[in-house]
């Protein structure tokens, strides 16, 4: 059998990460580089011309021509921290190379940091990843399916409407060659064709053609300008459904994953976040080394996020 080559890239080791991130000084250079790739920019008045002082545990920048001072984790994800950034950037690694996720628990352990800090971290992260990828449109040929995470509780109803059942679309886009090329997992209040256009207006190019299982109100996605095929499955378990592999090989990948990692989290509040975050590495798998680095500028672009936002879910609602 041939050796697949994204299963056994190199990676970023744990020896490579300690070299360029072991100290709290590489971290603060790497990071001031990867926000000003061409130095200081002022975010008030984009004037470059500044002064460096040393406040507290980071640098502040001042600018000279408006006098507005921020400091390097300033309009972060790092925003008011008060951990070294030598655990931020360990926190970044794990999560980043962990192929079927890591658990708070887990990532409390191996930075030695409480379980709230872990879970805010953890989640911080989760939320740069879920965005990042959140402005990505699907173009060429779509597959998509519908999917629940969940089960029935006990006592409630089965099957779809299962008040712990939380709805989402797996959509996966490929290239050229027919291999799988981009992956969605976007929550929806339901299937139903209202929901299906406008996920569809929201995820989709234009002129794309989507295949779907059947399902009605898959058929929506042409209000989005998209084409649409269905190719019913009559009932045939996942193996036997060859023109869905992909779509079903990538749902087993993140129900072993889920299943895994966590023994339970609140599907209905932070489903997008866990599903974003299983994507965002999915859609990242041929540069397993270049992850942490990315990850980075996802948490510097995304803005502070604090912990009472965290716990509201507000990018769920």
């Amino acid at each position: 059998m041939a050796m697949n080559r994204i299963q056994f890239q190199a990676g970023l080791s744990m020896p490579d990460f300690i070299s360029q991130f072991g100290s709290e000084s590489q971290c603060e250079a790497v990071l001031e580089k990867t926000r000003w790739p061409d130095g200081f920019v002022c975010p008030c008045c984009a004037g470059k011309l500044h002064s460096v002082f040393k406040v507290g545990a980071h640098n502040t920048f001042q600018c000279k021509a408006c006098r507005h001072q921020t400091s390097l984790i300033a309009g972060t994800l790092f925003q008011g921290t008060k951990l070294p950034l030598t655990v931020w950037f360990l926190a970044i690694y794990l999560i980043s190379q962990a192929k079927t996720g890591l658990s708070s628990l887990a990532l409390k352990r191996q930075l030695g940091v409480s379980y709230p800090t872990a879970w805010s971290i953890q989640h911080k992260l989760m939320v740069a990843m879920s965005e990042r990828d959140g402005d990505y449109k699907l173009d060429g040929k779509v597959d998509i399916d519908d999917a629940y995470l969940g089960g029935e509780r006990s006592g409630g109803k089965a099957g779809r409407g299962s008040e712990n059942k939380v709805p989402f679309v797996e959509a996966l886009s490929f290239d050229g060659e027919s291999h799988p090329f981009h992956l969605k997992l976007t929550t929806v209040p339901g299937f139903t064709s209202k929901a299906i256009a406008d996920w569809a207006r929201a995820n989709l190019v234009p002129g794309c053609a989507v295949c779907s299982d059947g399902l009605a109100c898959f058929a929506a996605v042409t209000e989005a300008g998209c084409q649409h095929q269905a190719i019913i499955v009559g009932g045939r378990k996942p193996k036997e459904m060859l023109e869905f592999t992909w779509l079903n090989t990538v749902l087993g990948n993140l129900k072993t994953s889920l299943g895994g990692a966590y023994h339970a989290f609140g599907f209905a509040k932070y489903a997008p976040r866990y599903l974003g975050a299983f994507a965002y590495r999915f859609n990242r798998r041929f540069q397993l080394d270049q992850l942490p680095q990315r990850l980075l500028v996802a948490a510097i672009a995304v803005g502070p996020r604090p912990v009472r936002w965290l716990r509201s879910a507000e990018a769920s609602c």
